[in-house]
């Protein structure tokens, strides 16, 4: 009797060792980064002092960590991916692009971050308004920002605008749809400090 117990143990231990070697395998987590080209210095300094960036704001699923994405024709439904993230969260990775973009470009005297805690005398703020791959034929990327720079003292704003850019990508991949955000990301920075040059 105890033999024919510990034969059926033994069994079952093999079965369930033998299944849990042919279950799938868990995808790996990928991780990718929003980098835009940088610009050549500005011919003048626009705004001679301190210029601070504060970290971007953006809705819940937006701010967060892994790739938002939505699927065309139901524009008002956002998911979020599983095994794909960028590797800070939007809201701290745009502004730091930011950050090194209009230091390349010399627009002030120096470019901060709040973390520094100096007294500046531009603000500049960011709203990620959308930051997504979408899913249709044939697939696309959006990204759509606002951007807006005011005075320290007093709070005169000096300039506010939304860039939006959909582009279309290569293939349905989130490799090409971040390649396609990294471009929109350099096209809306640049066309920002194009826009604050002529104001």
């Amino acid at each position: 009797m105890k033999k024919g117990i510990f034969k059926g143990l033994l069994l079952l231990s093999i079965g369930l060792v033998a299944a849990c070697s042919t279950a799938e395998r868990v995808p790996e987590d990928k991780f990718y980064r929003l980098a835009a080209v940088k610009p050549s210095p500005l011919p003048k300094m626009l705004f001679p002092g301190t210029l601070e960036v504060d970290r971007f704001v953006a809705d819940g699923l937006t701010a967060g960590r892994p790739i938002v994405y939505s699927v065309a024709g139901k524009p008002y439904q956002v998911k979020e991916y599983h095994y794909h993230f960028w590797t800070q969260p939007p809201t701290v990775m745009l502004r730091d692009e930011l950050v090194s973009y209009l230091r390349q470009a010399k627009i002030s005297d120096q470019v901060v971050t709040p973390e520094l805690r100096v007294s500046p005398d531009y603000v500049l703020t960011g709203k990620i308004k959308r930051l997504e791959k979408i899913i249709g034929t044939p697939p696309k990327a959006v990204l759509e920002l606002e951007l807006g720079l005011r005075k320290a003292t007093g709070g005169k704003l000096i300039f506010l605008d939304t860039y939006r850019i959909e582009t279309q990508s290569a293939d349905s991949g989130v490799d090409d749809a971040v390649n396609s955000l990294n471009t929109s990301l350099s096209s809306i920075y640049a066309k920002f400090v194009a826009d604050l040059s002529k104001r």
